[in-house]
């Protein structure tokens, strides 16, 4: 095992909110010219879902850090664009991920584990694998339905024999998806895709664990084992024998029972600077991981849109509302034509109205809505000074 070296650094718990914050390019003055592919790089991924109430998870990251960026403009700066090259590519990290397409190499530690995987949940009938990479060499870069057909029912689990194939082709590597059409993926060769130098790396698991716990721990700016591993869902152990080579330093954080380790460009400088006041998508990696979330923030925060309606508390899709560097309510968010509507708002207090009341409206604006209409809060006493404040900043 790794002897680590001693803690020489102490943090208060509200040092290491803030330092989480610049981290996740939520305080301080966001780099506008890096746009939105600066702040992929920056996070290391973003996260995809089917959901779309709002706008989809991967439009909401960027705009909480950047503002009204336009979205067919997140669009074109995640997805290759005609014959320019891959900027990005879409893997398995926390979850389905936007990676910057620089990273490909550091991946080859999970094509290989799932190369060597001894089983899988769908059948793959015999032909199948080669067949489906035969017709992208041929055809050029298709969808699983160009391909022959995405389900072999209606049901959204059960899988054609060429939607295994290429889904496991792109687990191991030999299939990439670097653009998605109508949110349906688009497969080619990885040979055709992903720049040649980069193919050609293929660095050893030791060297891809190392590059991507530093990786996660710039990105948390501090974090517990724990919290790094999660990022992109690597093993305890995995980050253990990684950890002491990867750059990062140990450091201790008040009220935190477990270790921690830190990015040392972010204990350089204290952390000031604006804080962005902005609803965050549920899968935004600065709230993603529950157990972070409650010890940072003292917030909690479950996503219910799998929750029977019967037993939801907050709503569907409840998008905690972050203003001055804490999280300080919660909006379950619906589109009726040019209206935003705040099915529940729940708010930390009266401080709260004017800060959600502006999330709201600047949100609103974001997706070509004019108005905000409040259903429900959750403390009633809050809700007519919070409808006053919208109608005030709607003027």
């Amino acid at each position: 095992m790794t002897t680590l070296p001693r803690p020489t650094t102490e943090l208060s718990a509200d040092e290491a909110r803030r330092i989480a914050l610049r981290a996740q390019g939520l305080l301080g003055a966001p780099d506008r010219r890096a746009g939105v592919r600066g702040v992929l790089r920056h996070l290391g991924a973003v996260q995809l879902d089917t959901i779309s109430v709002l706008a989809r998870s991967h439009e909401l990251i960027p705009y909480a850090r950047l503002g009204a960026v336009g979205r067919r403009a997140v669009e074109e700066a995640y997805w290759k664009q005609g014959d320019q090259p891959a900027h990005t590519f879409e893997y398995w990290s926390h979850a389905a991920c936007i990676l910057p397409v620089e990273e490909w190499p550091h991946f080859a530690f999970r094509r290989r584990a799932y190369r060597a995987r001894p089983h899988w949940n769908h059948e793959l009938p015999d032909g199948v694998y080669d067949q489906v990479v035969k017709q992208l060499r041929t055809e050029g870069p298709l969808t699983a339905t160009e391909l022959g057909g995405a389900k072999r029912t209606s049901e959204w689990w059960d899988w054609s024999g060429t939607k295994v194939a290429v889904e496991r082709a792109l687990m191991y590597g030999e299939v990439v998806c670097v653009e998605r059409r109508g949110w349906k993926r688009v497969y080619d060769l990885a040979e055709r895709a992903v720049p040649a130098a980069l193919l050609a790396e293929e660095p050893s698991d030791e060297e891809c664990l190392r590059r991507l716990v530093g990786l996660a721990g710039r990105a948390l700016g501090v974090g517990t084992r724990a919290d790094i591993a999660d990022y992109h869902r690597l093993k305890g152990e995995q980050v253990e024998a990684v950890i002491a080579d990867s750059g990062l330093v140990p450091v201790t954080v008040e009220g935190w029972s477990k270790p921690a380790w830190a990015d040392p460009e972010a204990l350089a400088t204290p952390p000031r600077g604006r804080h962005r006041t902005t609803l965050l998508s549920p899968f935004d990696s600065l709230i993603w991981e529950r157990a972070r979330t409650e010890r940072i923030f003292g917030f909690t925060h479950r996503l219910e849109a799998y929750v029977p309606k019967p037993k939801r508390v907050h709503g569907y899709f409840a998008m905690p509302v972050l203003a001055g560097g804490r999280l300080v309510g919660r909006v379950d968010p619906a589109r009726e034509g040019g209206t935003l509507v705040a099915k529940q708002v729940t708010l930390d207090g009266i401080k709260a109205v004017p800060q959600v009341a502006q999330a709201l409206v600047e949100a609103a604006g974001w997706v070509g809505c004019t108005d905000v209409r409040v259903e429900r809060v959750d403390a009633p006493e809050l809700r007519e000074p919070l409808t006053a404040e919208l109608a005030r900043l709607l003027g």
